[in-house]
Order: C-alpha cells, then structure tokens, then sequence
C-alpha cells in the first residue's frame, strides 16, 4: 500500500490514540515511525506502530513519567512504564535546556521501552548546536561474542555533531539484527538472513519466530558485542535493572556538550564541515560509489521520499494497523 505522508502521519497517530495516548504523545510518536519511514529503516516506522499495541495490549502500567534527581547539569527520570519515544524526548529536551544553560549536561531516564532511533534525539541537540553521546539498552535479546543466550539488548549508540553545513550523526545497534527486524519478518512470514539469530537451543536459524524464542548475534563480533556491554552499562547508570525484563524498564543516557563552552563554537562547527567535505571527497576504490558520511543515506532517503510524498507499507501492516485505528472516533 502507497500511502502520502500526511496519510501515513494520520494513522499512526489514530493508532497511538486507540491504545491511550493522548494527542500531544500520539502525534510525537508517530513523528518519530514516520520519521523512520522516510529515512528507509520500515521495520521501525509504521509495523513497530504494531508492536507497540501488542505490548500494551499484554502489559501496560503507565504512569505519569517524573524527574526523581535533579541538579543544574544532571537529571534523572523514571519514564513510568511511557514508551521511550515520549521519555527520550524529554530527557533529550531537558539535557539540550542544562548543556545550554551551564555548558555541560547529562540526563538519564528508567522503566521505559522502545526508545526508537536514536539519532532522532542527535538531530534534535544538534539543530540546538549540541555535542551529544546517547545510549539505550534494553531486553537481553543478544548473545555475547561466542555464547547463544541473550545478555544484552540491540543496544544501540549514537554520536552528534553540530556543523556549518548538515550535522554528522552516526547511530547504530550493536546486534546484528535488529528486534523489529525480526518482528516484520515474524508478521510477514519471511525468513531472517543467515548468521544472525539462534534458536532457543543455540543452534543458528532463519526462523523469526525461533530466534525471538532464542537469540541474536552481536554486531562486529568480539568488538561490537564488548560496545553493547558498555552500552548495557550505561542503561544501568540510567536506572535499569541488570537484566532488563521483556520490553520493559530500559535505561536511556543523553550526554549533551555546547562546543562554546570549549572553543569557538562557530568555527568548530565549520571544522566539522570541513571533515565531512575531507572524507566525502577521498578517493572511492576502484568502480565504487562515492564515499558519504555517517547519515548520508538517510538524509538522502527523507529528502527523497518528501519530495514524492510517498511511503510503501506491506499490505498485512496496513490492514492491521486501519483495524485498530478504525477504533478512534
């Protein structure tokens, strides 16, 4: 189903209404799906819509998120069971409001789940012309390096950078498939790529429905599933529990930095353009593409897809999503 943007923005929003958030949450998070939708990451925009009514309909105990710990550059919220799409994002503005106002911040949050893409939250610091570094882990869905058991959550991490020209942001999950990635191949009935997922006795498999029993491989071997520790760590400095439950009480970190307070923030912001224009134009091997920077390719893809103000959603996710939004009068 081709849907125009402003088409695709209504359900999601009709959608979040009809398991109980309110208009100014609704529309938030669908910001956020639809926001994946036009960078190219599907599995995250409008199926995940799915996925977090499942997750409400079986378990759900909001409760108004609140600040416990508060200091001029620290903070700490307990997102009250509110999915992280709405708790990320005020973590993200109180840690833009303190690194503004001292230089400096960090804010953390707890008992939340899907806290979506992270670079959502570095385009927002970055727009304000902020340094950050954010983590969230999650449900031990991942093995470690050499083991078939899960330990860590898709544990992604993000980087931003402000610039003269558009920011450098660089986002990643440290698995090496992503849980709503194997959700829609779950939905549509596709098997996984190889090497990504094993099934609940450890043995590797393509079945979605046997790795979500089971557990994903880390990305980038010894290396990547040693920076999903150290993300899994940093959820625990934010308030998660050591093994977080299923999709509940992940832990989110925002650390904001303003370049001002360390040097000539306009012209580090030209530096960094200078670095990015640097890497673009080094020479591709030979037959390749031009070199492009980390968010190149979803910059581009949203600049795109405006411009023909079109999103593609597999028909089972549509249907499924018009039945439960048709409840909202």
């Amino acid at each position: 189903m081709r849907l125009t943007v402003a088409a695709a923005r209504s359900l999601a929003e009709q959608t979040m209404r009809a398991v109980g958030h309110d208009a100014a949450d609704a529309a938030l998070i669908a910001d956020h799906l639809i926001d994946c939708e036009l960078r190219g990451i599907h599995y995250g925009g409008l199926a995940r819509a799915l996925s977090i009514v499942d997750r409400l309909r079986t378990t759900d105990n909001r409760r108004p998120a609140a600040v416990e710990r508060e200091t001029p550059v620290l903070a700490r919220l307990d997102g009250g069971d509110q999915i992280g799409y709405v708790v990320a994002h005020r973590a993200t503005r109180m840690a833009i409001d303190k690194a503004r106002a001292s230089g400096l911040a960090a804010v953390a949050a707890h008992n939340t789940w899907y806290t979506g893409m992270l670079s959502y939250y570095a385009e927002m610091a970055a727009a304000a012309g902020l340094v950050t570094m954010i983590a969230s882990n999650a449900s031990p869905w991942v093995a470690p390096h050499g083991a078939t058991e899960g330990r860590f959550g898709t544990n992604p991490i993000c980087f931003g950078f402000p610039s003269a020209d558009a920011p450098v942001i660089w986002d990643i999950g440290t698995s090496a498939i992503i849980h709503a990635e194997v959700t829609l191949h779950r939905r549509l009935g596709t098997p996984l790529p190889e090497g990504v997922a094993f099934d609940p006795a450890g043995v590797p498999t393509l079945d979605p429905v046997a790795a979500l029993a089971g557990a994903f491989a880390p990305w980038g071997g010894h290396k990547g599933s040693g920076l999903a520790i150290v993300v899994h760590l940093l959820g625990m400095l934010a308030g998660s529990p050591v093994i977080p439950p299923e999709l509940a009480e992940f832990g989110f970190l925002i650390v904001a930095i303003d370049p001002g307070a360390l040097t000539s923030a306009e012209q580090w912001q030209a530096d960094v353009a200078a670095y990015a224009a640097a890497v673009r134009g080094a020479r591709p091997v030979a037959g390749g593409p031009p070199v492009r920077m980390p968010f190149d390719r979803s910059r581009d893809e949203r600049r795109r897809r405006l411009a023909q103000d079109a999103i593609d959603v597999a028909d089972p996710v549509y249907e499924a999503l018009r039945a439960v939004a048709g409840r909202v009068a």
